[in-house]
């Protein structure tokens, strides 16, 4: 392997051996045959590192401090020598008008090439005002640089679907990258945090192919998104047999019991939490004792008390399928079931089976 890359993680100490065991976990990760290890080592190696303009708008600088700690490789060692990073107004040392310019420099010397990367959601509330840059409004600036982009990453639940901000009452009319930028390819990264192991993917798929990676309806790579937490969660089993913590406290929640009725939002939440983990795969909520909260789904600030369970139908006789529909899967939905048997049992005494339920 030779190329620009290759030579530069030589110089800091990185073997080629290192190098390929890394692709070979990303191409595992996004579900890519083996084979696909070998050629991401062998195109990124030889690859020039790509332009990024990463544009910080209505945020909180949680999706910066995540990248920040990516771990094996750490983002100073893989992200920002596998790509040019000409414009991070958090990161650079360059402020003011010196920051503008870089930006301007780089978009016109790559003009159609460049990958933009967007955290935070835009604002159009009193024309853009309440989030400017350089006396300008994020909208603007999000469009001139979009024009010239070769395709956009919208990074955190904020970019890819307005998140907080955006959150009843909206005061700020924050939206999305997608409700503004609708001729450019768009890659969402949701998370409140995101992962930042899902960023580095994302890249190094771009890099490889020369396209974004398959996506769900929702626009976010499958690879990451394409189950539920609650579906590779290690407390499911608990689930499955009925076994719920009560509070946070008690014997269940001791016991490692499923979340759910805390409030745990895993069987609606698209994300790979559950097998990724956080922290250098350190853990992740549900492992440290607290339920999923949903943010990389849209509108999850709105979509209920972060710990009331998920409502099921009033119709005892119609959870099972409801359930099942809700993506949690015949064991959940055989649970509910059984839930409401005893329910409805109590109430009528009559003894009813799981088929009567299910009809």
């Amino acid at each position: 392997m030779q190329g620009p890359l290759i030579d530069t993680l030589a110089r800091q100490g990185i073997t080629r051996r290192t190098f390929l065991k890394y692709c070979a976990t990303l191409a595992s990760m996004m579900a890519l045959p083996p084979a696909a290890g070998r050629a991401m080592a062998e195109a990124m190696a030889a690859a020039r590192r790509p332009s990024v303009i990463w544009l910080p708008f209505q945020e909180c600088t949680g999706c910066t401090e995540s990248i920040t700690r990516s771990h094996s490789p750490t983002l100073e060692g893989m992200i920002f020598d596998m790509i040019s990073l000409d414009y991070q107004e958090t990161l650079m040392a360059a402020a003011g008008h010196q920051a503008e310019e870089a930006r301007h420099a780089a978009m016109k010397e790559n003009a159609g090439k460049y990958l933009l990367v967007v955290d935070g959601s835009i604002p159009l509330g009193r024309d853009g005002a309440y989030s400017c840059i350089g006396g300008r409004s994020n909208v603007d600036i999000l469009k001139e640089a979009a024009e010239g982009a070769a395709a956009i990453v919208a990074m955190g639940s904020c970019a890819s679907y307005g998140g907080i901000p955006k959150a009843n009452p909206n005061p700020t009319g924050a939206v999305s990258v997608s409700d503004i930028v609708t001729n450019k390819p768009i890659v969402n990264i949701p998370g409140c945090p995101p992962i930042p192991v899902v960023m580095t993917g994302v890249l190094a798929h771009y890099l490889t192919f020369g396209s974004l990676p398959e996506l769900d309806e929702k626009g976010r790579p499958k690879a990451f998104f394409g189950e539920t937490i609650h579906d590779r969660c290690y407390r499911r089993p608990f689930y499955d047999q009925g076994k719920f913590a009560k509070t946070f406290d008690d014997e269940g929640a001791r016991m490692g019991w499923c979340l759910f009725e805390l409030g745990c939002k895993g069987p609606v939440t698209y994300n790979a939490c559950a097998t990724v983990k956080w922290n250098g795969g350190t853990s992740w909520p549900v492992e440290s004792g607290h339920g999923c909260l949903g943010c990389s789904e849209p509108d999850f600030w709105d979509a209920g008390g972060f710990y009331k369970a998920l409502s099921v139908p009033a119709d005892p006789l119609r959870i099972g399928a409801a359930a099942a529909i809700a993506g949690a899967g015949a064991g959940v939905a055989v649970s509910f079931a059984n839930r409401a048997k005893k329910n409805v049992a109590r109430q009528t005494h009559e003894t009813l089976t799981v088929e009567d339920l299910e009809k």
